[in-house]
């Protein structure tokens, strides 16, 4: 298909296209992963009366604590004012629930969080590791909810392939470690395994699946290693999953283009881009609380590294932060909460993992925490969500300070685990407010104490909570001035 087919296909749109690559058309035929243009997409959802139009060309909403923010929420409402959605690390370890206006609920995985607007291209960079068979599952399922894809997703030609071979290995793995007692608590998604196969050097991109013959040749060898190394117990199929990559190759093809090129030229010719991260910063390999962390740099630089997409034009950074705290599997959680209040605030809060289902850890407001992510990727706005959940409470701490066993104070994150494993928590205790603030849409309408609550993580992190979540749908959103009345 050539250039001025594909900027049909996207609505009239300025779209990149080199000639090596094949464009994206309005209906495409996937083999036996058939996926046709839905018949009727919902229309998107009109910018709610309490937002403000973002003027950055370039904004980067980011997860600030262990994940499970509510990334998704701020990434599908502030789509509907963008050109273009990006994803550009993790993998299907991300869990992104979105809800259109008449409220259907949708899990995302792989798949951008603005596919909900259907005038906005959605790409995959190349920091992510992509299961494609799960790719086209979360294409399908969209597609039995009324949204089409086609014309609206691209995907990295050097995106790295995650194979079912690499989950099998993050299953083994983790019962070995589980064996001694220091397991990661992982998703078992096969991330780690894959950015490992990219860092050892023995990976397969997007852009081998060109070449079949190259690219079973490369499947056999990494297939060797795993099975080199865990023996008799790794049962993967190297064979059948060459026969299912043929079919696979050819359903992708269309999608894959040269993002790197397609963004920058997109940016240069004033398109609006917003780029979503996944996983959070508490988790980032370099930044967060080693070794329970994912497999990439969920933090501002694993964005630059992802899309290729230079750091100079990321004007806005927002850093979404749950108003308590939530973690899953091991690793410390130093204002964890226990016992009945936090099986309360579990139910109340839905805090069961969009990815695997299972129940979060629940923890108080971490300032600290939140003062050393801010840091590191400069944060210019805070969306704080689920504020909601905190209704019934009759008071609320906030983690503000930490000291060692010795009465130090520290003034960041400690890097070993076992200083963070041993500190000690200074709280402030705030009044709760104890009324149902779910329908409220204006900042002056919250009661008094919610936005004393709002104004003093504020004042602590030193910036602005520019949003407020206070219930899952798109509405269920309120704008504080940037000098809170309180």
């Amino acid at each position: 298909m050539h250039l001025a087919q594909r900027q049909q296909a996207l609505q009239g749109r300025a779209a990149y296209s080199r000639q090596q690559f094949n464009a994206v058309p309005a209906v495409i035929p996937r083999g036996r992963f058939t996926v046709a243009a839905a018949t009727a997409a919902p229309a998107p959802a009109q910018a709610s009366s309490a937002q403000e139009r973002l003027q950055d060309q370039v904004a980067v909403v980011l997860g600030t604590q262990w994940g499970d923010e509510g990334k998704g929420k701020l990434v599908d409402i502030l789509a509907q004012q963008y050109d273009i959605v990006a994803r550009a690390q993790g993998g299907a370890n991300a869990g992104h629930t979105i809800y259109d206006e008449q409220g259907n609920r949708y899990a995302l995985h792989l798949v951008p969080s603005g596919i909900l607007n259907k005038k906005t291209v959605c790409v995959i960079g190349n920091g992510v590791v992509l299961h494609l068979p799960g790719l086209f599952e979360e294409i399908e399922g969209l597609k039995k909810k009324g949204v089409s894809v086609e014309g609206r997703l691209l995907i990295s030609d050097r995106a790295h392939l995650l194979f079912d071979l690499h989950k099998e290995i993050d299953g083994l793995r983790e019962a070995e470690l589980a064996g001694a007692g220091k397991q990661i608590g992982t998703t078992k998604r096969g991330i780690g395994p894959a950015y490992s196969s990219k860092a050892t050097r023995n990976g397969i991109r997007v852009c081998d699946l060109r070449n079949l013959d190259t690219f079973a040749d490369k499947l056999r060898k990494l297939s060797m290693d795993g099975s080199k190394r865990f023996g008799e117990g790794y049962t993967y199929d190297v064979e059948a999953d060459i026969k299912k990559y043929k079919d696979i190759a050819t359903a992708v093809a269309p999608y894959i283009v040269d993002t790197i090129d397609y963004l920058n030229s997109q940016y240069e010719a004033g398109k609006r881009i917003l780029i979503e991260g996944a996983n959070a910063t508490m988790l980032d390999l370099d930044f967060g609380t080693y070794p329970y962390v994912t497999s990439s740099n969920p933090s501002i630089g694993g964005i630059a590294t992802g899309l290729g997409l230079a750091p100079n034009k990321y004007t806005a950074l927002i850093g979404v932060v749950k108003a308590y705290t939530t973690r899953v599997g091991s690793g410390p959680y130093p204002t964890e909460i226990f016992g009945t209040l936090a099986e309360e605030l579990r139910e109340q809060g839905h805090e069961y993992g969009t990815t695997t289902g299972r129940p979060r850890r629940i923890g108080w407001m971490d300032i600290p925490a939140l003062r050393y992510v801010c840091r590191i990727n400069g944060l210019t706005h805070v969306n704080l969500t689920k504020l909601d959940v905190l209704d019934k409470l009759p008071e609320i701490k906030v983690g503000t300070r930490y000291r060692t066993k010795e009465g130090a104070v520290l003034n960041s994150v400690p890097a070993d685990l076992e200083t963070l494993e041993g500190v000690q928590v200074e709280y402030e205790t705030l009044p709760g407010w104890k009324a149902d603030i779910s329908k409220i849409r204006k900042w002056d309408d919250l009661p008094q104490a919610a936005r004393d609550y709002v104004q003093r993580i504020e004042d602590l992190v030193g910036v602005h909570v520019k949003w407020i979540g206070v219930g899952p749908g798109r509405d269920a959103i309120v704008v504080k001035p940037r000098k809170g009345r309180c």
